[in-house]
């Protein structure tokens, strides 16, 4: 008994040590948290929030249908520190994050599940401040969220906290409760905005001229 107990110590003492806090990448665990991810509907702006039919239920509505099958990518970003001291810019992406999404009614339009190590955050107390980033990889060929920019579909859920990041050993690791359902749209970056202004105003003034 006393070998089993040193030996546990030994075990937790060097996961404080050496471990990293874990987090489990999974927008589906029942009666913990219920979050899916929609898809582009034309019209439809970026929303997040959760429906009534999701945990915890909101008050949210969707015109697009659950993402699913591999030609949907999403990935997680995180920063360690508590939500509202963290901003979206420091976000990173959590290496071997990138997954598709399952199907079927009940798991259709949640990523396929998967355990990460989170780096500098301490295993079994750590908190962390995290977002889903989702988009249409059009048959593989869209390999980053930031690279689906202007030529297909893509969305991002709010910022959420994630607290007691275990170290996957001796504590569990930490579930996303936070999390809360988004849709993904095909909406131009400002700039873009911009310089299709800046373009039409140009053809006024050339047509003027003539």
């Amino acid at each position: 008994m006393k070998k089993t107990i040193l030996t546990l110590v030994a075990i937790s003492a060097a996961a404080s040590v050496m471990g990293q806090g874990v987090v489990n990448f999974s927008t589906r665990i029942t009666g913990t948290v219920v979050g899916h991810v929609y898809g582009a509907v034309a019209g439809e702006l970026p929303k997040t929030g959760n429906t009534a039919a999701e945990t915890p239920g909101g008050t949210q509505t969707y015109q697009g249908a659950f993402l699913q099958g591999s030609g949907f990518s999403a990935e997680l970003f995180f920063a360690v520190g508590t939500l509202g001291t963290v901003s979206e810019s420091a976000l990173q992406r959590l290496t071997g994050t990138i997954t598709t999404f399952r199907t079927g009614a009940s798991f259709g339009g949640t990523p396929a599940p998967v355990v990460l190590p989170v780096p500098g955050v301490v295993p079994g107390s750590g908190i962390g401040t995290f977002q889903v980033r989702a988009w249409d990889n059009l048959g593989g060929t869209i390999t980053s969220y930031d690279a689906a920019l202007n030529v297909s579909a893509r969305g991002k859920s709010e910022l959420f906290e994630v607290t007691g990041l275990g170290d996957g050993v001796l504590t569990l690791p930490g579930n996303m409760v936070n999390f809360r359902s988004f849709n993904i749209t095909i909406v131009p970056e400002p700039s873009t905005f911009v310089l299709a202004g800046l373009g039409a105003a140009a053809l006024v003034i050339f047509r003027r001229r003539k």
